[in-house]
């Protein structure tokens, strides 16, 4: 039981004294009161019947489904400069000003009543941020989406910037996806402890009361991987998910986005290219850039999974014509390695087997069947 506060009146002269004492501790009274009422609105317990959070987009990968954002939380883009972290943002935008499926991979999935957008750019200036807005509409085909709003914000102080913000969130009609492209230009310096709390504390305030989702992007370190300053280490440790966007060493071309922190199941890494000034997924990227990475040395493959592999190949048949042959030890490569191959190196894998005997042919031309194990004594 709470300690009950009594006027202290054995010590009082005068009635002034008595008014103030009473107004004290009348305001201690109540202050107890709010708080307690503010910690029972806060206790969860077992038997409360809580819904999981709405996502608000999702990322399809064949039969898989990884949450790239829910309603109630923020999620942080991180990576060098240049590595076109604001194309992802315009990914992330199209998609939920779609709020359908885009690029066979992304998904959003806002209610009607959530489905406004703000986009906030904090970097650029008026030309570039509508260069932005116009990849949007051209990537999604509408010529002036009305879910969405975007604002420059370069011109004004980091305080200004913050109030603005919160003002759009608070004022805005069936807001429900915010992006910051700058997340660091709402403070004054990324090292500042302080600053960096507050900007965590306003984030998870403003997505816990307005049930939104609000998309971050800020600067890796020159010599890491790790986000910049006290400011990143914060948002990294409260954000449901964290993206990393890093440029391929091998092809400046394509960005590949990984998962580094995530609540949930991690999304599927992907690579995205700018085709045509928009951007697409990079098809075939991990053989593309491996190719680039490292030769393809065969001797370097478990010689009895390869033969096995074969094996495989011929419990569909007895004989292959060249052509076949390909098709099949390619898809039972890609079974047995769980990595994608491209069509040359298959070739490279035949010729490599019929040297060892593990294809034959009766003839020049003939189908394949299959040969005897015996690794190659090189390898």
């Amino acid at each position: 039981m709470s300690k009950e506060i009594k006027p202290n009146f054995d010590s009082l002269q005068n009635p002034e004294t008595i008014i103030d004492e009473v107004a004290k501790v009348t305001h201690e009274v109540d202050q107890v009161s709010i708080l307690k009422t503010v910690l029972d609105n806060l206790e969860i317990k077992a038997t409360d019947e809580i819904e999981p959070p709405k996502v608000a987009w999702e990322q399809i990968n064949g039969t898989e489904t990884a949450i790239l954002g829910t309603l109630g939380n923020f999620s942080l883009i991180i990576g060098k400069a240049k590595s076109r972290k604001s194309f992802y943002v315009n990914i992330a935008i199209s998609t939920i000003v779609q709020n359908d499926l885009l690029m066979n991979q992304f998904r959003g999935c806002l209610s009607d009543d959530k489905k406004t957008v703000l986009y906030f750019d904090t970097e650029q200036g008026k030309y570039h941020v509508q260069l932005a807005l116009k990849r949007i509409c051209t990537q999604i085909g509408i010529s002036e989406p009305t879910n969405l709003k975007t604002y420059h914000l370069r011109s004004k102080a980091p305080a200004e910037r913050l109030a603005l913000i919160e003002h759009a969130i608070n004022t805005t009609p069936n807001v429900g996806f915010v992006v910051i492209d700058g997340i660091k230009d709402l403070v004054t310096s990324i090292n500042d402890e302080e600053q960096a709390t507050m900007i965590a504390t306003k984030l998870l305030k403003w997505t816990e009361e307005k049930e939104i989702h609000i998309l971050t992007v800020l600067h890796q370190n020159k010599n890491d991987k790790n986000a910049r300053g006290h400011l990143g280490s914060e948002l990294v440790n409260k954000a449901e998910t964290v993206l990393s966007i890093t440029k391929d060493e091998t092809d400046n071309n394509i960005s590949i986005v990984e998962a580094e922190y995530c609540r949930g199941q991690e999304p599927k890494p992907f690579a995205f290219e700018i085709i045509d000034g928009l951007p697409q997924i990079a098809k075939n990227f991990a053989i593309r850039t491996e190719s680039k990475k490292k030769k393809f040395n065969i001797d370097e493959l478990d010689q009895d999974a390869l033969w096995k592999t074969i094996t495989n190949v011929f419990e569909n048949g007895e004989s292959f014509t060249y052509s076949e042959i390909q098709i099949q030890l390619k898809l039972a490569y890609e079974r047995m390695f769980q990595n994608s191959i491209g069509i040359n190196r298959i070739k490279e894998i035949i010729v490599h087997s019929r040297i060892n005997g593990w294809l034959i042919q009766s003839k020049s031309k003939a189908p394949y069947q299959i040969g005897v194990f015996q690794e190659d004594e090189n390898s």
